[in-house]
């Protein structure tokens, strides 16, 4: 079975500038893909190519198996386009601009009624069917937008840089509604600088740069990879002090016997922990499993030494270390 979107070495080129460079990716139904990437990477290029607003130099981009390139009359009323900048008329209440572009999508009579109604509901929305747009919170604001994508019930939803902006409650909210979406069988694709939000929400990624794409896969795969290939990684040791023992001779026994092991750095003690980098040398490639080699030796180090450790942890990697390993934060 297809993915519902594939992006085929697609190319956009401005004169000398290369926007999007042989880009190429997939977003299945039901799945959520962040597309991840510094100002100017082309992101928001790509994105507007497959919404139907711009045409690539070359490549392709299918959705349900249609060209979006070539009919894309056939492809805009399977998806939804959330642009980072949108215009709300301010003369117009929630339920009066949702109503318009309702109309815009051709829908009549109670079936308009219906999904105008319904939209609202969803996002939550309903108890402002009457307040003027103008007067709306960004957060509001944003519901209202998203609304607006949703009304003729798009199979792809292209959210671009939704969260910009919005508070910590806003953005758990705007969360709660994608994984919603994406379990109603939509494929989402999102950009974001908030690159922690993406990692709770998305089942895919997608790590663009100057217009090439760096990494892609799932979560998992991509945070793998980039594991792989990081030249260091934080650490934090545990430990049990017994009332009336010293702990500050207990975390000077862990620093000692930290600092004389190799590829250990920065070595902090933090109330009952210490905390200390594992980093390779300049020049050393990264290979698999280097980190777990050199925890498994510190570990046993430490315990070795008589040090009162009662946890070991290396930080999880996230897609900010993932974004940071592949990324060089070079710009065109």
């Amino acid at each position: 079975m297809s993915a519902l979107l594939e992006v085929k070495g697609l190319s956009r080129v401005y004169g000398s500038l290369r926007a999007v460079d042989d880009v190429s990716f997939q977003v299945e139904s039901g799945t959520i893909l962040g597309f991840i990437g510094p100002n100017g990477a082309g992101k928001s290029t790509t994105m507007r190519i497959i919404a139907t607003l711009d045409a690539p130099t070359s490549g392709e981009v299918l959705l349900a198996g249609e060209s979006v390139v070539a009919r894309p009359d056939v492809a805009r009323p399977l998806l939804g386009y959330m642009p980072d900048r949108y215009g709300t008329y301010e003369d117009m209440t929630v339920y009066e601009f949702l109503d318009f572009f309702a109309r815009a999508y051709r829908l009549k009579g109670r079936e308009r009624v219906e999904r105008v109604d319904s939209v609202m509901d969803f996002t939550g929305v309903t108890g402002l069917r009457d307040k003027l747009t103008s007067e709306l919170s960004k957060g509001m604001k944003q519901r209202v937008a998203l609304g607006r994508t949703l009304l003729h019930d798009p199979k792809l939803l292209i959210l671009d840089e939704p969260a910009d902006g919005l508070d910590p409650r806003a953005r758990i909210e705007l969360r709660e509604l994608l994984r919603a979406l994406a379990s109603q069988g939509k494929a989402v694709l999102i950009s974001s600088h908030i690159l922690t939000e993406l990692s709770e929400i998305c089942d895919a990624c997608a790590i663009i740069e100057q217009g090439r794409l760096l990494a892609t896969g799932s979560v998992q795969e991509v945070l793998a990879r980039s594991a792989s290939q990081a030249p260091s990684t934080e650490v934090e040791v545990s430990l049990f002090v017994p009332s009336g023992a010293s702990f500050s001779e207990a975390a000077a026994l862990v620093e000692r016997t930290l600092l004389e092991q190799p590829l250990v750095t920065q070595v902090n003690a933090l109330g009952q922990m210490v905390r200390f980098r594992l980093e390779l040398g300049a020049g050393e490639t990264p290979r698999g499993g280097w980190v777990e080699e050199a925890s498994t030796r510190i570990l046993r180090a430490l315990v070795s030494a008589g040090a009162p450790v009662s946890g070991f942890r290396v930080r999880e990697r996230d897609l900010e270390d993932a974004f940071m390993s592949v990324t060089t934060g070079k710009v065109q």
